[in-house]
């Protein structure tokens, strides 16, 4: 049975509970930014760090003490291990309903439900949503723009590919040398290494921009994807390269060997099959914007419309009025 609506009519509170990890916090951001358009929902971050939450509390399902300035949730979210003793103290408070953002270590059947990545490989089910890569805030574009403008995000080591500066050095070369007409635009990471930012700096001209990572703003990424005609993205990165593909623009990746077993590179080598972006081999087709795209991948969207129709959220035709209780 669906939740009945608040009593005071006011919008559906979700909390969203942060480990701070950027990674983490964009999936929420990503998930709850489509709550709030489609349920109109007010959303409140929780500092879960900031919470001690002994780990009886956590096997009991009983809340700590909190902020008593933040309105009762409806349905409380976590991503990342550091939420995971909070959400599960709060998965009975106030009658409130739970969700778990990526596969955890404690059994599905302590929460509401669950929004885990195909690659972690965990079948569908009943309370259980699989995406294709992870969520993000990237919304799809509805044209792609006609200018020579290309966008390279690149990494760095990871548990999950062979990183090498000279291959990404070199296959960056290739394509600035390949395509002279093509004006570039190339951010590092907070995880490249410091000797190929300095080789990319080098690189800079008129028609190449090398941007430091730590001086974008927060909306920098949306705003150069939407300028964009095609996307270069290293590949031990599945935050970057879910974001490349969500925006639309014909997305490649540069080439690295995988790590054996690695599920986040098996995740990757998933989004390639699927044909939400290409492999290096296919480098033309992506420059040509010629490179297949079967779907569009809005996988915040579509767990969005997955959480309503699981009914975790109150359900009232006041729904989408606006909470005049102040979100943060």
């Amino acid at each position: 049975m669906a939740k009945q609506a608040n009593p005071d009519g006011t919008a559906p509170v979700v909390w969203l509970l942060t480990d701070n990890k950027p990674g983490h916090r964009n999936q929420l951001k990503g998930l709850g930014n489509r709550l709030r358009v489609l349920a109109g929902v007010s959303l409140y971050w929780v500092d879960a760090p900031a919470v001690k939450v002994p780990l009886w509390r956590a096997l009991m399902g009983i809340p700590p003490a909190l902020d008593t300035t933040l309105p009762p949730p409806d349905l409380v979210i976590g991503a990342g291990s550091g939420t995971h003793r909070l959400l599960l103290a709060l998965r009975r408070f106030k009658k409130a309903e739970s969700l778990v953002i990526m596969k955890p270590p404690f059994p599905l059947g302590w929460v509401s439900g669950a929004i885990i990545p195909a690659h972690d490989g965990v079948a569908p089910g009943p309370h259980i949503l699989v995406t294709e890569g992870v969520i993000n805030t990237v919304t799809p574009l509805a044209r792609i723009t006609d200018k020579p403008e290309a966008l390279i995000l690149v990494g760095g080591p990871s548990p999950h590919f062979e990183w090498d500066n000279d291959v990404v050095f070199g296959q960056i070369n290739h394509l600035i040398g390949h395509y002279p007409g093509w004006r570039w635009t190339i951010s590092g990471s907070r995880r490249t290494p410091a000797e190929l930012l300095a080789r990319l700096e080098e690189l800079a001209s008129p028609k190449i921009t090398v941007v430091d990572p730590e001086k974008t703003h927060e909306d920098w990424l949306n705003h150069r994807l939407s300028a964009s005609r095609a996307a270069w993205v290293s590949p031990d990165s599945m935050s970057m390269v879910c974001e490349a593909a969500t925006s639309a623009v014909p997305t490649g990746l540069f080439e690295l060997p995988k790590k054996p077993g690695s599920r986040v590179a098996g995740g990757v080598d998933r989004l390639v099959s699927h044909g939400y972006v290409a492999s290096w081999s296919d480098h033309a087709a992506v420059m040509a914007g010629e490179a297949p795209h079967r779907d569009t991948l809005w996988e915040a969207d579509r767990a969005a419309r997955w959480v309503i129709k699981q009914r975790l959220l109150p359900t009232a035709s006041t729904s989408h009025q606006k909470d005049k209780r102040k979100s943060v």
